[in-house]
C-alpha cells in the first residue's frame, strides 16, 4: 500500500536529505516514484492538487515537486500555475510526470514554469537523473541568490552610511549636532510605519530623510553661521535651501532620490499653507514631506541649542499636538502616541554633542 511505502520512506530519511513532493492521484504511480527516489530523498505525497498546494506552502517546503497532469478537480497545469503565482512556492522546481506526450502538452507545461517534462511509463534511472540534476541546479541558484542578497544588503548598508554622512556634513555646516539627521530619520521611519506604509516605502522614507536639508550647501556661510537674527533678505535666501535641495535630486529617477527630492522641497511646508517655499497646504503637501516635518521639529525641540535648552519629550510632543492643524498634519500627529519608548531609545543611541552654532 502507498501509506506503508510512504511511512517507511520517512523513517529511513536522515534530516539532511532533500525533500521531493510527489503529486499523483494514482497510488500505483506514486509507489513507483517512491521506490525510485526514497533511498536518496525524503518523500512527501499528495493525491490531489489541493493537498499538494497545502504541503508545498508549509515549512519545511519541498525542494522539488513531481507533478502529474491528469488529475480530477484540479489538473497539474492548474496546480503549477497556482504554485508559481505564490511567492512562497514560486521558486520550487516542478517536473511534470505524465502520460500526455503531445509536444503541445510539453510546451504548455514548460511555459507555465516547469523545469522538465517526463513521459510515463517512467524509467527509474531517468527520473533519478532528472531529479538529481534539477535539485543541483536549484541548490546552485539558491546559493547564488543568497550571495546576491548578502551583497545587496551590504550595498544598501553602505549607501545608507553615505546618505547619513552627507546629511551630517550639511548639519555640521549649519551646527554641530550631526546626530540630528540620524535621529530624525528614525523618527520619520517610525511615523511612516505607524501610518501603515509597506516596508519598501517605509525604508525609502528612512533612507531619504537624512537629506532633507542637503540644499543648505547652497547657502552662504555668512547666513548659515550668523550668530544673530537674520534680516528679512537673509531669511528669504535661507528659505531657498529647500529649492536647492530639490534641484540637487531633480535629474535622478531613482525612487529613493525622488523621495529625497520631495522631502527636501516640502519639509518646511505647513498644514495651514503658511510654510515655504510654495505655501502648499493640507494634502497638497506630499505625505513624505508632512512626515519629515514632524520628525525634524521633534528632534530640534529635544536638542540643546545656543538660544534654548533641550525640551523634554513630553513638552516636545505637547507642542506638536498644539500645532496639529496649523503646522503639522492633524492626521499624522496622533501616530506619535505609541512612539515615546522608541524615541528615547534612539536619543540614547545617538546623543548630541555640544553645539555652538544656531540651528535653523
Amino acid at each position: 500500500m502507498i501509506e506503508t511505502t510512504f511511512e517507511q520512506s520517512k523513517t529511513k530519511q536522515p534530516l539532511d536529505k532533500l525533500t521531493v513532493l510527489i503529486v499523483d492521484d494514482t497510488p500505483e504511480n506514486i509507489d513507483v516514484l517512491v521506490a525510485s527516489l526514497s533511498d536518496e530523498y525524503t518523500i512527501k505525497v499528495a493525491l490531489n492538487g489541493m493537498k499538494a498546494l497545502s504541503i508545498a506552502s508549509l515549512s519545511p517546503r519541498p525542494d522539488l515537486i513531481l507533478l502529474d497532469v491528469m488529475m480530477p478537480e484540479m489538473d497539474g497545469y492548474d496546480v503549477c500555475e497556482r504554485l508559481k503565482s505564490n511567492p512562497v512556492t514560486a521558486n520550487i522546481p516542478i517536473i511534470f510526470v505524465t502520460a500526455k506526450h503531445d509536444i503541445k502538452d510539453e510546451e504548455k507545461g514548460l511555459s507555465l514554469g516547469a523545469v522538465d517534462y517526463i513521459i510515463k511509463p517512467i524509467s527509474p534511472p531517468i527520473v533519478r537523473a532528472r531529479v538529481r540534476t534539477h535539485l543541483a541546479l536549484y541548490d546552485q541558484n539558491r546559493q547564488l541568490q543568497k550571495k546576491v542578497d548578502e551583497r545587496t544588503k551590504a550595498l544598501q548598508a553602505s549607501q545608507l552610511r553615505i546618505i547619513h554622512h552627507l546629511g551630517r556634513a550639511v548639519e555640521f555646516k549649519d551646527n554641530e549636532t550631526g546626530a540630528h539627521v540620524i535621529r530624525m530619520s528614525h523618527y520619520a521611519r517610525m511615523i511612516a510605519q505607524e501610518y501603515g506604509g509597506n516596508d519598501e516605502w517605509v525604508n525609502l522614507v528612512f533612507q531619504a530623510a537624512p537629506m532633507h536639508d542637503v540644499g543648505k550647501i547652497g547657502i552662504s556661510d555668512a547666513i548659515l553661521l550668523k550668530p544673530g537674527k537674520l534680516t528679512t533678505e537673509e531669511w528669504e535666501k535661507m528659505k531657498l535651501h529647500t529649492v536647492y535641495g530639490g534641484e540637487i535630486f531633480s535629474e535622478d529617477d531613482d525612487p529613493m532620490l525622488q523621495i529625497a527630492k520631495t522631502i527636501a522641497l516640502t519639509h518646511h511646508e505647513k498644514w495651514d499653507g503658511s510654510g515655504y517655499p510654495y505655501g502648499l497646504k493640507e494634502e497638497e503637501i506630499p505625505l513624505e514631506g508632512r512626515i519629515v516635518a514632524i520628525a525634524d521639529v521633534l528632534d530640534a525641540l529635544m536638542s540643546k541649542r545656543p538660544y534654548k535648552e533641550a525640551w523634554t519629550l513630553e513638552d516636545s510632543l505637547a507642542y506638536i499636538e498644539e500645532s496639529a492643524g496649523t503646522h503639522f498634519d492633524p492626521n499624522l500627529v496622533p501616530l506619535l502616541k505609541n512612539l515615546p519608548p522608541q524615541i528615547m531609545d534612539i536619543r540614547e543611541q545617538y546623543p548630541d554633542k555640544d553645539c555652538s552654532i544656531p540651528f535653523r
